[in-house]
């Protein structure tokens, strides 16, 4: 595996490590992994990244709720805080807005007790990720929110493969424009395997394990 750095200077100097490789996620094979953990659990990473995803929704979309998967909830609570500053160009501006977190049954099958419901029903919900590859996770957010009565408004996320899902718009800082080479394969048609590539990992929201 070898490691390299993508980095969006328009963005907050955001920056990127990526390994290329051979992964599996739950859904597909990748051939670059990258990873957000710093993005993810560093304040001072998080606060850049919101600050950048907010740009996309701060003048024209109203939020009550952001529905935070793949632990991005430091980056989602600094969207809330950034996104309800006071502005003229914050339709959100001083109003309270929920970070939620969805719970997750043992078919991870997205679920919200009677406690943590009324944060998703009546609401316009934007949903946080880490990434977007093959749309499954993305899609299966969606269908929740409009099980509880919700109405999902927009995706963010860092990186993404796809501009829609569902008809809903996907707003990233990073997609494959920025990583020449990157390919997502279905898990039963992957070229990497066919060639007998060994898998250099098993990868998810957590992080990766090496094999």
């Amino acid at each position: 595996m070898s490691m390299q750095q993508i980095q969006q200077p328009v963005k907050a100097d955001i920056i990127l490590n990526v390994t290329k490789g051979h992964f599996a996620t739950g859904h597909s094979h990748i051939n670059h992994y990258i990873d957000v953990t710093k993005q993810k659990f560093c304040l001072s990473e998080a606060r850049k990244v919101a600050i950048a995803l907010s740009r996309e929704y701060k003048l024209h979309t109203l939020v009550d709720t952001i529905l935070c998967l793949d632990g991005t909830e430091m980056i989602a609570s600094c969207m809330a805080s950034e996104m309800t500053k006071t502005g003229y160009m914050n339709i959100n501006q001083n109003q309270d807005m929920n970070v939620l977190t969805p719970e997750r049954t043992v078919g991870s099958q997205l679920i919200f007790r009677e406690n943590t419901a009324p944060m998703i029903t009546g609401k316009n919900v934007l949903i946080m990720m880490a990434s977007v590859s093959t749309g499954y996770t993305a899609k299966s957010a969606i269908e929740t929110i409009a099980y509880y009565g919700g109405r999902a408004v927009g995706i963010a996320s860092i990186f993404a493969t796809v501009d829609s899902i569902a008809g809903l718009p996907v707003s990233s800082l990073f997609n494959p424009n920025d990583l020449p080479g990157y390919t997502s394969y279905d898990a039963n048609d992957c070229p990497l395997c066919k060639a007998g590539q060994k898998l250099d990992a098993l990868v998810n929201s957590f992080g990766y394990s090496k094999l």
